[in-house]
């Protein structure tokens, strides 16, 4: 029986009419899949070619799928006429990819390996000379690791260092790299199990450093560095979440005050000038002294806000977005991805959201758990929030389509079912903001309000 494949939007391919017996006579086969655009197709077995079918593929073995182009000299005769099918098909032009810091090693030139463990007042350092012993560690002030990194590369050395990411952004990676260095950042790990201290750390990492230089690729994982646009951009949106949390603190405390003081519970926007006015004539003068100095400072922090606001929402002005994402939630995920062009495919994305699940299997058993938040926090939260919106506003969604019996099946399944969304939301908008598909191909429609200056 002939057996045919036909590509699905998910790039897989489903056998249509083989039988399981089948299936596991022919696991030991090997089996080559050509894509024939627009309107061609080959038969294996009637050796023939017709037209009139996209997307169908030649299936057979390998060795057989060369006899059968050598035999009927198929790319020669239908050469001129299968370009220029692949040269009329329309494709989206796709970003560049971005590849990982990688370290580029001269043979010619000695190496240096630098373990860094970061702190705002020092910095320990431990170093070693090619494939020698790592030496003792030395304590440096950011100015004197800089110059002594400066001195190794005068004296012809390729010096290589890494550090863990932390809470002091990039600037030492940026002096080392402009100081003649390669510096790679990863990921916060467990160097030591049990142990730890700045001298170990640093002796760790110089060590997994070299063993990194020398092939071993699982050693280390070096992080993608943004630019200092990207970087600002991402301090942006982030200064409008902090501005919002200030803005809720100053809030509760003028709840707080009042239960304490009056035993009475305050209107929410207590602040606003319509509900100030009710509220003067009902608490002493004490009290509303106090909390006329939170209104002074909540309302200037929503005037920052609302001009922060108007700012991101320009970023976005003439794009169409689809029904249900905010044009703020868009501008946040934006800015926490930095560049959509990262990632290169979908299992990339999927993983940097952190909602893929965790899993403990031993043998035949498998077994999947909750997610493993191993990804970006904020943009988790604004996906799960995104997807809800979504359920509601977009009911022919694809991937809602796909899981829709499972959120019709209770509550609790319901939930993990978002999560799961969440997942294949980033997913659809990396498509999406990276011209790989548009929003009709997503099931999702655009909203009918264009953009204007004013955040929802």
């Amino acid at each position: 029986m002939q057996k045919t494949y036909i590509l699905n939007p998910n790039i897989t391919f489903r056998t249509l009419n083989t039988s399981p017996a089948q299936r596991k006579a022919a696991a030991g086969a090997t089996f080559l899949a050509l894509e024939i655009i627009e309107h061609w197709k080959i038969k294996l077995n009637g050796l023939s070619v017709d037209s009139g079918v996209p997307y169908r593929f030649y299936v057979g073995t390998r060795t057989d799928f060369f006899d059968f182009i050598e035999q009927n000299r198929f790319f020669d005769s239908l050469g001129e006429d299968l370009g220029g099918a692949l040269s009329a098909s329309p494709k989206p032009a796709l970003p560049p990819r971005q590849p990982l810091p990688q370290p580029v090693i001269d043979p010619a030139k000695p190496r240096l390996q630098l373990g860094l463990d970061v702190h705002l007042e020092l910095i320990m350092g431990v170093s070693q000379r090619g494939n020698t012993s790592a030496q003792a560690p030395r304590k440096f002030t950011l100015d004197q690791l800089v110059e002594q990194v400066r001195q190794w590369v005068a004296q012809g050395l390729q010096v290589f260092c890494v550090q863990e990411s932390c809470g002091f952004g990039f600037v030492l990676h940026r002096q080392l790299v402009a100081a003649g260095a390669q510096s790679f950042l990863i990921t916060p790990i467990a160097l030591n199990g049990k142990r730890k201290t700045d001298k170990l750390d640093a002796r760790a990492l110089c060590l997994r450093l070299s063993r990194y230089l020398d092939g071993n690729r699982d050693e280390l994982a070096p992080i993608r560095i943004p630019t200092e646009a990207e970087q600002r951009r991402r301090e942006t949106t982030r200064r409008r979440q902090f501005l919002k949390r200030e803005v809720r603190r100053l809030a509760n405390r003028g709840h707080g005050q009042v239960a304490e003081y009056c035993h009475q519970s305050l209107p929410s926007r207590w602040w606003g000038p319509r509900l100030w006015k009710k509220l003067s004539p009902k608490v002493d003068a004490w009290l509303l002294g106090v909390l006329e100095k939170l209104r002074d400072l909540i309302l200037a922090l929503e005037t920052q806000l609302k001009a922060l606001e108007q700012d991101l929402v320009l970023r976005l002005q003439g794009q169409e977005l689809p029904k249900g994402l905010g044009e703020l939630t868009l501008v946040t995920v934006d800015g926490e991805i930095c560049d959509w062009a990262r990632f290169h495919n979908r299992k990339q994305i999927g993983s940097y959201t952190g909602c893929c699940p965790g899993e403990h299997s031993s043998g035949g058993k498998r077994r999947v758990g909750s997610i493993d938040r191993m990804g970006n926090g904020r943009v988790r939260a604004l996906l799960v929030e995104a997807v809800w919106r979504f359920l509601k506003w977009q009911p022919n969604w694809k991937a809602a389509q796909r899981m829709k019996v499972k959120l019709a099946d209770g509550p609790a399944m319901r939930k993990k079912t978002v999560i799961a969304l969440a997942r294949l939301l980033a997913i659809d908008l990396w498509r999406w903001r990276t011209g790989r598909c548009t929003l009709a191909d997503l099931g999702l429609v655009p909203a009918l309000a264009p953009l204007n200056s004013t955040p929802k």
